[in-house]
């Protein structure tokens, strides 16, 4: 891999997968690997999946990409789905390929429609590589530190006359970007009652409401989408990863009241593989999947079981700080010794026997994003295999 420029930060564990089925990757050697992780949280409906397969064959023998003068069918279907999806019948979308993107795009239309200084969001929040909701620039942004408000006596049930939240400017915030949980990798949530409090005086003072969708989307946290635990009626929301099950598409959705305002204020952006055929079809494939497979239920229930079993773990194993979840993303933090990282240590031995999962850079955090659709005996071996290793490494 010496000619691959790879992404810092993370270790090259398999030089070469020959092969992906579900959760499972086989090495050149024909060892099997269960991955936990989802391709880096991407692959909702398993690797390879054959319903996403078959469609690639199809439609890339018909046509995969257009151009800026001419359309295809296929991708006004697509779009009708995922906007009956959200409860935007009457809004609009554009397909992207990339989660980072869809997010920019629907940043910057809300600045251009808002006509006002500043974007609102969690300090805690990632939206993505590039442009303005990457940078999160002060001249743009007014960030929100949410973590302040865990100390709070009435955390589960905020006071909106809180003077923490009566500083922020809602005049000159145009609208409120937020992300349902992820938070940067460590998958925190903030209370459902300060977000209420937040995005009402939002919309109170005429701006809008932005949905970074693209890690909590798509079943991952129980739900169709992480804002539906929010009671949210958002008027933006970007989409990625699990859309695409390892293809790089992304959707940034708009409601009708801002659809039809973008229609007499476009905004300037153009990318050659916007609203290609071929990604517009898979992403409406893996819903179609989704739906009929129960997937969202299923993946819910098997969730519950998962954080239920790693909580009584980490009552047996006190180096497990804290467990943190919902539906199928969850996060361990472990805590540290003197000589070495034992996150890193608890994620190399479970590597060794056969479990891939994640490990942010430069932190004690574990991250488990199976696939919503994993055998349920996979989840049982995991669980096996953490206990025993934990006993080992005490």
């Amino acid at each position: 891999m010496n000619q691959i420029i790879r992404y810092n930060g993370y270790d090259l564990l398999i030089d070469h997968i020959e092969k992906a089925e579900n959760c499972y990757l086989y090495d050149a050697a024909g060892k099997q690997y269960i991955d936990l992780e989802s391709g880096v949280w991407c692959t909702s409906i398993g690797h390879s999946h054959p319903a996403i397969t078959d469609l690639i064959k199809k439609q890339a023998s018909l046509i995969s990409h257009t151009g800026f003068s001419y359309g295809n069918k296929s991708v006004e279907n697509a779009a009708r789905v995922i906007l009956k999806l959200l409860g935007f019948e009457n809004g609009k979308c554009v397909f992207l390929c990339s989660g980072s993107e869809a997010v920019e795009y629907g940043v910057r239309s809300a600045q251009q429609l808002s006509g006002k200084p500043f974007l609102l969001t969690m300090a805690d929040s990632y939206f993505g590589a590039y442009g303005s909701a990457s940078m999160k620039n002060p001249e743009e942004w007014y960030s929100f530190d949410w973590q302040q408000c865990q100390e709070c006596p009435v955390f589960e049930n905020c006071d909106p006359e809180c003077e923490k939240l009566r500083v922020i400017p809602y005049d000159r915030v145009g609208g409120f970007l937020f992300e349902p949980g992820s938070s940067s990798g460590f998958v925190r949530f903030p209370p459902k009652s300060l977000i209420k409090v937040i995005a009402k005086n939002i919309t109170e003072n005429g701006g809008l409401i932005l949905i970074n969708e693209v890690t909590t989307g798509i079943g991952r946290t129980g739900k169709w989408f992480g804002y539906q635990h929010y009671d949210l009626n958002p008027d933006i929301v970007a989409m990625g990863k699990g859309i695409g099950n390892g293809y790089p598409v992304s959707v940034a959705a708009f409601n009708e009241k801002v659809a039809s305002r973008l229609a007499q204020h476009p905004i300037r952006y153009a990318q050659s593989h916007q609203n290609d055929p071929l990604g517009a079809m898979i992403a409406m494939e893996v819903i179609n999947v989704i739906q009929r497979d129960s997937l969202i239920e299923r993946g819910n229930i098997l969730g519950i079981k998962l954080i239920e079993k790693l909580k009584k773990i980490s009552e047996q194993f006190f180096v497990i700080s804290q467990i943190r979840g919902r539906g199928m993303m969850i996060a361990m933090d472990i805590k540290e010794d003197s000589t070495e990282s034992m996150a890193k240590k608890i994620q190399l031995t479970l590597f060794s026997r056969g479990f891939i999962i994640a490990r942010r850079p430069g932190t004690n955090t574990l991250r488990l994003d199976p696939p919503l659709n994993i055998p349920e005996e996979e989840i049982n071996n995991f669980i096996n295999s953490l206990v025993m290793i934990l006993e080992e490494l005490s």
